[in-house]
């Protein structure tokens, strides 16, 4: 059947060969068009990006949220407050209730609640949820791609920043109604916001440094992964870690923060604004910036080029 269909090709060609045109220059090439089978399309299989398509693939997401309508924006950052709150709670309703464990060993608590924890931002990765400390690199990213302008920076960060807030106190809230905030959990509530209002301006400034290059750098290699497995493995170290070596995160200190608060932890309002909030959102601001944005322009984008 094949080879009667190139037949009836070629004796058409030919007939439409123009005159004194030899027949084998007219229907040898459209033939072997014809017969040739159709190029097969690149699948791309590899399971995660090298480092400068993570890079690109950074900037096009800040890129995405810097022109993402203001509504959306709030919409999604606030999403991504309640799911914070959510990891919170999880890990700290686990954690807290190891004080056997703790007796023997206390990093065991802590390694718990770090374990636990990063499960918030696999669902904001995965669900497309917004965070200020995200958008800290990634539209700081698109800044120094030229993709987007210091104005949008202060958009998108100042919505999510405001989205997270709502989301993350609004989920402390319902965890009070709910009969949520007792006993273990209260009580590690409570003593993790007075160590939090504890330090010094600089020392907590440092730790939220800290804190925002392992989250911008688990948001870089959730992009890069290419499934699920790969991203929960991006996301799950460099969370993990920042929690348990006690850095700073102020969108997690949107939700424990009041959570400790709701708890009677001996700090004031004010108190935990000044101490710890205000370090933390600038520590983790400059981190997003310098360490993440502008130190990986230089390495595969704009800032470097000329080098």
């Amino acid at each position: 059947m094949a080879v009667a269909c190139l037949h009836i090709a070629a004796l058409s060609l030919a007939l439409r060969a123009p005159p004194g045109v030899p027949l084998r220059r007219t229907v040898a090439p459209r033939l072997a068009a014809v017969a040739a089978p159709p190029a097969l399309q690149r699948v791309d299989s590899r399971s995660v990006l090298p480092p400068k398509e993570a890079y690109n693939a950074f900037v096009e997401k800040g890129a995405a949220n810097a022109n993402m309508p203001g509504i959306k924006m709030f919409h999604q950052a606030f999403m991504g407050g309640l799911y914070i709150g959510v990891g919170g709670l999880l890990s700290l309703t686990i954690s807290s209730g190891l004080a056997g464990a703790a007796a023997l060993n206390p990093g065991v608590p802590r390694f718990v609640f770090g374990a636990l924890f990063p499960m918030n931002l696999l669902l904001i990765h995965c669900t497309g949820g917004s965070l200020f400390t995200g958008n800290a690199g990634m539209v700081s990213a698109a800044v120094c791609e030229g993709r987007a302008t210091v104005g949008q920076w202060f958009r998108a960060c100042g919505l999510s920043f405001i989205g997270n807030v709502v989301g993350a106190g609004l989920f402390a809230l319902a965890t009070q109604y709910a009969g949520l905030l007792t006993g273990t959990v209260a009580a590690a509530a409570a003593t993790a916001t007075a160590n939090k209002c504890a330090a010094a301006f600089g020392p907590t400034l440092v730790k939220a440094i800290i804190c925002n290059m392992l989250v911008c750098i688990a948001m870089f290699l959730a992009g890069a992964a290419q499934d699920l497995g790969g991203k929960m493995v991006g996301i799950w170290f460099p969370i993990s870690a920042f929690v348990c070596i006690g850095a700073e995160h102020s969108v997690a200190n949107m939700f424990l923060l009041p959570l400790g608060l709701l708890a009677d932890a001996p700090v004031s309002l004010g108190t935990a604004l000044w101490k710890n909030m205000l370090p933390v959102t600038l520590g983790n601001a400059i981190a997003g910036i310098v360490f993440v944005a502008m130190s990986y322009s230089y390495a595969f984008g704009k800032l470097g080029a000329s080098d």
